[in-house]
């Protein structure tokens, strides 16, 4: 979820000339992501964070994890047809109750199969887009109104990300909660990492992110790894583009952008799905996007279900005091499941309807 409008100039060559990274052995073949590929026709689904919650840590701190809560939103994205859903998990809070953590976990994918929604989770997140880029565990502030994504918490966190002697504990979690789920079905796909690189990271991320590869694949898990193209990075796309089983992108710009930054992508022969987009201040909506993506049979994750305490109704960069916009940046539903806009619904089942 990038906060500038970079992704309106993802005309980049994603070609393997970079640099000299090198494929981590464990990679799947062509023919075998696009045998996984084949056993849904089409995912369209969302990134979700419950409405409850101000960030992914208070989605899973024992303090506020809300099965009740999370089980009627994910019955709303049942009724639109949805079919997966993407979330960013949270070290903090595996490290201060592994065993909490990973039951946590599984309580939250019966949920999601209880709803014919599969899990793709994301291990780690560079973004942050309030003043702390270090998660603390325990109950989070609450919203600053007016300041999108407020108390957004990265995961592990930038003084983890940047720090080499930490890397044995993310080692440990990296592979604890992959091997706990290695070959279970209600997870679509491991994201191993959303956005390296940003939240003015820069390249001190590149170290960590091969590392969660190398480790990722240690564990060889059933489902395919993937890390999504986001930015015009050549070092960072050439680490992600010869590493994933599958490709994934952000892309919030408008139909045009989408269409060609899709037709880059297929060159690479591997399966292409987007997870993260919809923002109706670029053009990146409903009613001119989702046509892309099913008539190329691109999977797509739009941002998000129901509006809450991240306020991802404001545009990146919004603050107190900026003038408030009736339209929507993302988000679907207002926190009594009433529609943002019921055009957009139809649009939705329209599409979702012919997904088996």
């Amino acid at each position: 979820m990038k906060h500038v409008l970079i992704f309106l100039a993802l005309f980049f060559v994603l070609g393997h000339s970079f640099s000299q990274e090198k494929t981590i052995p464990g990679r799947w073949s062509e023919q075998r992501a696009s045998e996984w590929n084949g056993k849904t026709n089409w995912y369209c689904g969302f990134n979700y964070i419950p409405a409850y919650a101000i960030n992914y840590t208070a989605m899973w701190d024992k303090t506020t994890f809300n099965e009740k809560a999370i089980d009627k939103e994910l019955g709303l994205a049942q009724g639109l047809g949805m079919n997966c859903l993407r979330a960013v998990l949270q070290y903090a809070v595996y490290e201060d109750d592994p065993k909490y953590f990973l039951n946590t976990l599984d309580k939250f994918m019966e949920l999601c199969a209880k709803h014919h929604i599969q899990f793709m989770p994301a291990l780690f997140d560079d973004c942050s887009f309030g003043i702390n880029a270090d998660p603390k565990i325990g109950k989070q502030p609450e919203p600053l109104e007016g300041w999108y994504a407020w108390a957004w918490s990265p995961s592990p966190g930038h003084s983890m990300v940047t720090n080499p002697q930490s890397y044995p504990k993310l080692e440990k979690y990296v592979k604890a909660v992959i091997s706990r789920f290695k070959d279970d079905k209600r997870i679509m796909l491991w994201d191993l990492y959303n956005e390296p690189t940003n939240g003015g990271l820069g390249n001190t991320t590149l170290p960590l992110l091969k590392d969660v590869i190398v480790w990722a694949r240690a564990i060889n898990p059933s489902q395919p790894l993937s890390i999504g193209v986001f930015d015009q990075n050549p070092r960072l796309n050439d680490i992600i583009l010869n590493n994933v089983d599958v490709v994934t992108f952000h892309n919030y710009g408008n139909k045009e952008n989408l269409a060609k930054q899709i037709a880059e992508l297929k060159k690479y022969n591997r399966p292409v799905i987007n997870t993260e987009w919809m923002n109706r201040y670029s053009g990146s909506t409903i009613a001119d996007n989702l046509e892309v993506f099913y008539d190329n049979k691109v999977g797509c994750m739009l941002w998000g279900l129901v509006n809450g305490k991240t306020q991802t109704n404001l545009p990146w960069g919004h603050r107190p005091g900026d003038p408030v916009s009736k339209l929507w940046q993302h988000d679907l539903f207002h926190a009594d499941f009433t529609p943002y806009d019921s055009k957009e619904i139809e649009k939705l089942k329209s599409y979702t309807k012919n997904i088996r």
